[in-house]
């Protein structure tokens, strides 16, 4: 005996309209024929890895964006996220100093080369913004907060000077492959790239853990933290480039000895190459061996050079016991508009931009989902109309805009991530699934109260209609066109209740 209903989303001139309705739920031995065409079957008896949750990117841009709203705006945008109503954001990422979404560049440690101990480090910044807002979520939250720490750049003092950069404009999105301000290839810098010196690489991983324990200090949980953001991109704001050899070296004889003093090892894992799919099991190739695999908790990964749903599910496959994170993704464009900053590409109407996002945001979680991804963080929880503010031009997009009334506005993605991230809870186990035919895409997962959630995304312009069976039931559902659904399905309180 179960009880089934559906969220269907819908979208009208690129506003959320979701619909929820009850499903009648039949015995197949009822069916008045054999049940062979149009059918998706659920296997909740064949499970794969655990979904421990969903997040979204503390950026100091974002700090200061809600901190500028009025504290009754802020407290109802933060329960948009962090609320038991709200979309149950548990993982949250945190850079280390500035990064592109700072409003300017700093550092905990203004200069390490006159104070080689460190003796002035000091988190003042993150105080004024970052922790603050921290503090405020942790506070909301219906779920335990866990925080990702990421460094973008060392001390410039530290780095080798940029060479010139090669990256993949449709990749990073930013500058149009060109340099808006000239670079001085001969000096270093926390900005285009340049790479940490290895005579520096014992300082940098002492600099990590006084960022990490400062964190602690401050009652924030932190409980991941990344080697690298982006390990190869030499982008014109906050960047470090990192063969998998250096870091593998820089874990295995410096990072890891220095957490191991600090106490941290237990408290605080380790995840490594942090950047786009394409690479990721090269990379985990590269730096994980016999020495080094206990160090190393997860596998995180960015979505910016597209699909590579094939090389998360190989990861999974030769690292079982790894987390694989997808630790950042969002548009390249500035909010509705279309193409790189609003200037590049076919002209669309915003509406139009920020469904094609929303989508591709439930396109990347259902094929992350299976290939066996465990935690989802996006990247900023809200931005300006501008995509900003930052210390760099040009801005990208989020699920939440700041209005320059000192209000603030969802868009679609905000409500696509919700269908997965408020009934897919933490400690669901992914299911078996097939579907007959490729109009749809879908994911399937238990939860640990034993209700059973199915996401599915119809991105085509005709109307489905398809019969769930489950375990001798028959859930006959219809995905209208340009939608996405989630169907849960869960045991009546009754039978909960034995």
């Amino acid at each position: 005996i179960m009880n089934c209903r559906q969220i269907t989303t819908f979208t009208v001139n690129g506003n959320a309209y979701p619909k929820t309705c009850k499903i009648p739920v039949t015995k197949e031995a009822d069916e008045p024929r054999h049940l062979e065409s149009g059918v998706l079957n659920l296997y909740p008896q064949t499970t794969f890895q655990e979904i421990e949750g969903f997040g979204g990117a503390m950026t100091e841009s974002s700090a200061y964006l809600f901190l500028k709203m009025d504290e009754a705006v802020r407290k109802a945008a933060l329960e948009e996220y962090f609320g038991k109503n709200g979309n149950h954001t548990r993982f949250v990422r945190v850079h280390m100093d500035s990064c592109d979404f700072s409003l300017e560049e700093y550092a905990a440690v203004e200069d390490p080369i006159a104070d080689p101990e460190l003796a002035t480090f000091s988190i003042k910044r993150d105080q004024k913004y970052i922790i603050p807002m921290l503090k405020e979520a942790m506070a909301i939250s219906k779920e335990p907060l866990e925080v990702l720490l990421s460094p973008w750049s060392p001390p410039a003092a530290w780095k080798t000077p940029p060479k010139k950069q090669q990256n993949d404009l449709a990749v990073y999105g930013a500058l149009f492959g060109f340099e808006v301000e000239p670079v001085d290839y001969t000096k270093p810098s926390r900005c285009n790239g340049g790479s940490l010196k290895p005579e520096y690489y014992g300082a940098w991983a002492k600099y990590l853990v006084k960022f990490v324990q400062a964190y602690l200090d401050e009652g924030i949980p932190v409980t991941m933290m990344s080697i690298q953001n982006e390990s190869i991109a030499a982008t014109n704001w906050d960047s470090c480039v990192w063969t998998a050899g250096e870091q593998k070296t820089f874990l295995r004889d410096y990072l890891y000895p220095e957490f191991e003093k600090a106490g941290l090892t237990k408290q605080v894992g380790i995840y490594i190459w942090d950047h786009n799919k394409e690479r990721v099991l090269e990379y985990a190739q590269e730096i994980l061996d016999e020495e080094t695999m206990s160090m190393v908790e997860g596998i995180a990964f960015h979505w910016y050079s597209g699909d590579h749903f094939e090389a998360v599910d190989l990861t999974k496959k030769c690292y079982p016991d790894k987390i694989l994170m997808s630790s950042e993704c969002c548009a390249l464009h500035e909010p509705g508009k279309a193409g790189i900053t609003g200037l590049f590409g076919d002209p669309k109407l915003p509406e139009t931009v920020e469904t094609e996002d929303a989508f591709a945001y439930a396109h990347d979680l259902i094929g992350n989902l299976n290939a066996g991804m465990n935690r989802w963080i996006d990247w900023n929880l809200i931005v300006d109309k501008n995509g900003g503010p930052r210390h760099v031009p040009s801005g990208f997009a989020a699920p939440m805009i700041a209005n320059e009334d000192g209000t603030y506005r969802k868009n679609l993605t905000f409500d696509f991530i919700a269908h997965f991230s408020r009934y897919i809870l933490p400690g669901a186990k992914r299911i078996g699934f097939s579907k007959c035919d490729a109009e749809i895409e879908m994911t399937a997962a238990q939860n640990v109260d034993g209700s059973i959630v199915a996401v599915i995304l119809n991105k085509t312009r005709t109307d489905c209609q398809y019969a769930i069976r489950l375990e001798g039931n028959v859930i006959r559902i219809r995905i209208p066109a340009y939608t996405l659904s989630t169907i849960v399905i869960e045991p009546q309180q009754e039978e909960k209740k034995k």
